[in-house]
């Protein structure tokens, strides 16, 4: 089973996941740290700072969604939610008010309830944040997990090194990831995620040999030859900017990171999901692990990015071992993407036209509002080492000449060689 869903994570963990049937899951939501912090006060203290909490309150919003959500989740809506996660919500609106914050912790309620569904008696679950909401969702996540026998295990803190400092401030260099388990019988694959002893300890060890010091036979100890007990916080390298796994995406994690939980948390032919796949690393690393896996993101971009990716590690052929679930394959399909009304995905038809009329290979104009015109670009070669851009429109109706000769325009404006209206 390798699939890879183009949807609402909500309506396919509900839908198309059977109870029971997930070894591992490990996710990554959207939260942007720096602006979370301050909308947190802001809620609370009843007005909002819109320039410095506007990308939070993009992906987040006391809208529709998280009415629906708040109401379905505090009146326990077909006997889904745990007592404690429909009291700790119910709490949280009184402390934060319904405001964005509160929007995002329903969301993740919403998820982790069906992600603990989801998960076979011995599953783990990793969840990815930043300090600014980790403690916020320690608490979803032991409302949900620890109130039905699962267990909290660790806190992973996720060390590493970066450019520039705060002036008044400590420098911000670790994430959080938080790992569950749900019952107490759960796969843990220590000897595949060892390592490499310190040089100072393996001389220690070797000076030691037959002798006796306060009282301990340092003789009989002996190092394990795979190598030592890996510690709770991990010291891994963000991706270079100049490595050949960076994908450009923006909260892209490295490899590596994916390869210790994956290996620490899973066995050969079990099923990894990750429910915010986005350009696919999780995904890449089961592959390669050989693991069986279910990726769900709600952009096309970034279903695109996954199979461009796997492609590009392993074949053309790779594609044809997995299936891809929502994406349009017929004019009835396109048109109800162009149609949706969720605010969150608006530009999806756009990206989905760009991106399938170019294999894969166009770039999305990601500006929101006024484009100018331009939904994508795409290079195309006219010689040795020269290359020249087609500029692309998408229209979901009501096309016309003056359509066409508006597109002539911009194209002249952007200095392009071609045009394309989709």
């Amino acid at each position: 089973m390798k699939t890879l869903y183009y949807g609402d994570n909500l309506e396919i963990l509900r839908n198309k996941i059977p109870d029971a049937s997930v070894d591992l899951c490990y996710i990554d939501p959207p939260f942007n740290s720096k602006r979370s912090y301050f909308q947190i006060y802001n809620n609370i203290g009843g007005s909002e700072d819109k320039a410095q909490a506007q990308a939070f309150v993009d992906t987040w919003s006391w809208d529709t969604q998280a009415i629906e959500g708040f109401e379905e989740i505090t009146t326990n809506a077909n006997g889904r939610f745990t007592r404690q996660a429909i009291e700790l919500i119910k709490g949280l609106e009184i402390i934060l008010k319904k405001g964005p914050l509160l929007a995002y912790l329903v969301h993740m309620t919403l998820r982790v309830t069906e992600i603990f569904r989801v998960l076979k008696p011995t599953g783990s679950f990793y969840l990815h944040c930043d300090p600014t909401a980790s403690h916020y969702l320690k608490l979803v996540l032991d409302a949900v997990f620890c109130s039905q026998g699962g267990e909290f295990r660790n806190e992973i803190v996720w060390c590493y090194r970066g450019a520039g400092y705060p002036k008044k401030d400590f420098g911000r260099r670790h994430d959080i990831i938080f790992r569950y388990s749900k019952t107490q019988e759960t796969t843990f694959n220590l000897d595949d995620i060892r390592e490499p002893y310190a040089e100072t300890t393996q001389s220690r060890f070797k000076h030691y040999i037959g002798n006796v010091r306060d009282g301990v036979d340092y003789g009989t100890q002996k190092l394990n030859p795979l190598g030592r007990h890996p510690d709770d916080w991990w010291e891994i390298q963000p991706i270079a900017p100049s490595a050949k796994e960076r994908m450009g995406y923006p909260t892209q994690k490295p490899e590596a990171l994916l390869t210790k939980i994956i290996k620490a948390s899973s066995n050969p032919g079990d099923v990894v999901l990750d429910a915010y796949c986005g350009c696919g690393t999780t995904v890449a690393v089961a592959e390669r692990l050989n693991r069986q896996w279910i990726g769900i993101d709600i952009t096309y971009h970034s279903i695109s990015l996954i199979l461009k990716r796997l492609a590009d590690a392993y074949g053309e052929q790779v594609l044809q071992s997995l299936v891809v679930d929502g994406i349009p394959q017929d004019v009835e399909a396109a048109r109800a993407l162009a149609n949706r009304e969720d605010d969150r995905v608006r530009k999806e038809f756009e990206k989905w036209a760009v991106l399938t009329y170019t294999n894969n290979r166009g770039a999305i104009n990601e500006k929101k509002g006024a484009d100018k015109g331009v939904d994508g670009v795409v290079y195309f070669a006219i010689g040795p080492g020269k290359t020249e851009r087609m500029i692309i429109q998408v229209k979901s109706g009501g096309a016309n000449r003056g359509t066409i000769a508006t597109l002539k325009g911009d194209m002249q404006r952007e200095k392009a060689e071609l045009a394309a209206l989709i």
